[in-house]
């Protein structure tokens, strides 16, 4: 039965939600407060990761987090502020952060990235949109120490007893396969099972093809309240008119905290805002790479080089710290030596705002409150690699379908 759905939230997760209603039958509606050109869907790393296996929440990650709280240029940044949302945040993160609890997370996260690949590989062949970069290069680890190299072969050995493929790489054959970069490092593994993408190529087709079938694309429009009767959402009030649906999708990404207050409803999520620079002259950089040390993602897009990263957790803005900027593009020299990101590449700095759930899993399911809410959100630095399984699996959600992987870790009602 064809319903009328409401989608709060056009990135990839709102936009890969209405791909798969609309070809369910349902008459669909994206708003978004923007105008659907910039933010995290837009300036990300591109990657598609069955490789990140292990959650953000993972052992050690908040005793580093308070130990680079006040450097405001280290990879993972938590600013110092009065906020109880972020104290409860960051207590469900330390609670969270349990090797048993990684553990579990580790086999579910890799399903879903895999699924989520496919889907990918799936829409490219459907044609439905006009070719977009999708390729299938893996991405490389890169070490300069054996403590990171060690660190990683761990995980290297946990994906290859998933079924993942991954490599270690002796310094000659990872030469062998960037020839044209001069690389600074010890080594590298080679996860050949991920891919990558250019998002911004990615999204502004995936926006052509909805509004070509008829999906209404609700621009520039803020959502400002969420009438309700009973268990039931009956209206989403905007700052262009009203709407009513059927269903509402709750993918606003970092707003998505602050809209779920609106019908009471705690949703633990912080913005983690991430940077990315554009290098738009040949590089020589043919498969993307993390520059452990440095904790950046470079991706070879089509038509530039993006160097993207850090994690800073300091409330919802787009403010640029020039620290952060600074720190990219000297992680970017150290370990390719021939590469400079000059002053006008780093005065074109995008920053776009990831939701990080306290757990690094996303929230994917039907709310407790309201049986006609499903929250799509809480994604961290997934959200563009499980676009389209969070979109397949809402959809199989809506028309009560059994989903096609286990969504129980992803609950939206979840305890920490």
């Amino acid at each position: 039965m064809s319903k009328n759905i409401i989608i709060i939230g056009g990135g990839i997760i709102g936009l890969c939600s209405a791909y798969y209603l609309q070809k369910e039958g349902h008459k669909v509606t994206v708003i978004d407060k923007s105008d659907i050109s910039e933010g995290a869907s837009f300036i990300n790393a591109g990657y598609i990761t069955p490789s990140h296996i292990v959650p953000l929440a993972a052992p050690g990650m908040m005793l580093k987090g308070v130990k680079w709280m006040f450097n405001s240029s280290s990879p993972f940044y938590m600013k110092p502020r009065w906020d109880i949302d972020f104290f409860k945040w960051s207590w469900y993160f330390h609670k969270s952060s349990t090797k048993e609890k990684v553990e579990k997370a580790i086999p579910v996260i890799k399903d879903i990235n895999v699924f989520s690949r496919e889907l990918f590989q799936d829409i490219k062949n459907s044609q439905d949109l006009e070719d977009f970069q999708l390729e299938r290069k893996g991405l490389l680890m890169l070490f300069k120490s054996e403590k990171e190299g060690e660190h990683e072969l761990q995980i290297a050995n946990k994906a290859k007893a998933l079924g993942l493929e991954v490599s270690e790489l002796s310094n000659a054959e990872l030469h062998a396969l960037e020839p044209n970069i001069e690389m600074d490092v010890k080594g590298a593994i080679h996860y050949q099972c991920d891919g990558h993408t250019t998002p911004n190529q990615f999204m502004k087709k995936m926006l052509a093809y909805l509004k070509a079938v008829g999906v209404s694309i609700k621009n520039n429009e803020e959502v400002l309240d969420i009438k309700k009767n009973g268990d039931v959402i009956n209206e989403i009030i905007t700052s262009r008119g009203v709407y009513f649906g059927d269903e509402v999708i709750l993918a606003a990404g970092s707003w998505s905290g602050n809209l779920a207050k609106k019908l009471k409803i705690q949703l633990p999520v912080q913005a983690g805002k991430g940077y990315s620079i554009n290098v738009e002259r040949p590089t020589g950089i043919t498969i993307p790479a993390i520059l452990m040390e440095s904790k950046l993602a470079v991706t070879p897009m089509q038509g530039f080089t993006r160097f993207a990263g850090t994690m800073e957790f300091s409330g919802i803005n787009s403010d640029v710290r020039k620290e952060r900027v600074e720190a990219i593009a000297k992680g970017a020299h150290d370990f390719y030596p021939g590469i400079v990101i000059n002053e006008n590449e780093k005065s074109n700095v995008k920053t776009g705002l990831r939701p990080v759930s306290p757990d690094g899993l996303p929230y994917i399911g039907r709310s407790k409150e309201y049986k006609n809410l499903i929250f799509a959100t809480g994604h961290a630095m997934m959200g563009w690699s499980l676009g389209p399984a969070t979109g397949k699996l809402v959809s199989e959600i809506i028309d009560s379908k059994k989903t096609t992987l286990d969504t129980t870790l992803f609950d939206p009602n979840r305890k920490f």
